[in-house]
């Protein structure tokens, strides 16, 4: 099956998406081992560690759509892409579209925000037309090919001209087409409570630790009316603390003998990214007899 029509059934069905944040292939595969239903790619974890830059809307297309792929070549399950503004306009968003969908992910996202972006929980956002935005997203339906891929529509507009607007930007966003809304940095219960009653299309919401929206659990969260929750930077922000960590122990103490208890062996990092299948298919290889030409 498709991972596009993977997504639309989970979709469909009953249950809320949880999808843990992957910045690598790394951490996609660990997200799908330990069972999650789906992964999302993050843009600000794509940045900061594939490019070594801040989430400031500098990483490119190309350079998004290609950890995208690589991701998409090592996991079953259905990806969701950060594509940010889309990368320009609707020329741009459509081949945005188009390269993300031969990427293999099942789904993208693509944002209000005017260039240069940022992370959604900074401040001094600044935002498109509504007009202009549905035009992009109407640009973003006419350019996949396949029917199941899903068009996520983001809007930063919350934080800039306030709840009003945004709730009339989303009107115009799934009149344009939007498969799935994500109204970024939700603050209050009765943001909340206005967003869930007022759309009947699917709601994504952004679960930032230290940003700007509540740390609602994934159970309350489908309880509240949101059918996808994402992680984008659980594994990034640990990670960048706990290799601080071992670093600083590491220059002070020359070794990391005392830090063993918290790494894995070689053997366990290689078969997290499938060794043990590796080998076997060589040994089924080596096995089959063969036969003079």
């Amino acid at each position: 099956m498709r991972p596009t029509t993977k997504l639309r059934q989970l979709l469909q069905e009953p249950g809320i998406i949880v999808a843990p944040g992957a910045y690598d292939c790394l951490t996609a595969k660990i997200i799908e081992g330990v069972g999650f239903p789906a992964v999302y790619m993050t843009g600000s974890g794509t940045s900061v560690t594939q490019v070594g830059l801040p989430d400031l809307g500098m990483a490119t297309m190309t350079e998004m759509v290609t950890n995208a792929a690589n991701i998409a070549a090592t996991i079953d399950v259905p990806i969701i892409a950060d594509a940010d503004t889309g990368y320009g306009g609707t020329l741009n968003i459509h081949r945005t579209v188009r390269q993300y969908e031969r990427a293999g992910v099942a789904a993208l996202h693509i944002e209000d925000q005017d260039i240069p972006k940022r992370c959604g929980h900074l401040d001094n956002k600044e935002v498109i037309s509504g007009d202009e935005m549905a035009m992009k997203i109407r640009a973003a339906v006419e350019a996949r090919t396949d029917d199941d891929f899903v068009i996520i529509v983001r809007t930063d507009a919350l934080a800039v001209t306030g709840i009003d607007d945004t709730l009339s930007r989303c009107e115009k966003y799934v009149k344009a087409g939007a498969d799935v809304l994500f109204i970024e940095a939700l603050r209050t219960p009765d943001e909340i409570e206005m967003v869930t009653r007022e759309f009947d299309v699917p709601l994504l919401y952004n679960y930032v630790e230290k940003g700007k929206s509540p740390l609602i659990p994934a159970a309350e969260l489908e309880r509240l009316g949101f059918k996808i929750v994402i992680f984008p930077g659980s594994a990034m922000f640990t990670v960048c603390k706990v290799i601080t960590d071992v670093m600083r122990d590491l220059k002070e103490r020359g070794t990391t003998e005392h830090l063993l208890d918290n790494m894995v062996s070689p053997a366990e990092l290689f078969n997290t990214v499938g060794m043990s299948e590796f080998l076997a298919m060589d040994s089924r290889f080596s096995a089959t007899p063969q036969h003079a030409a």
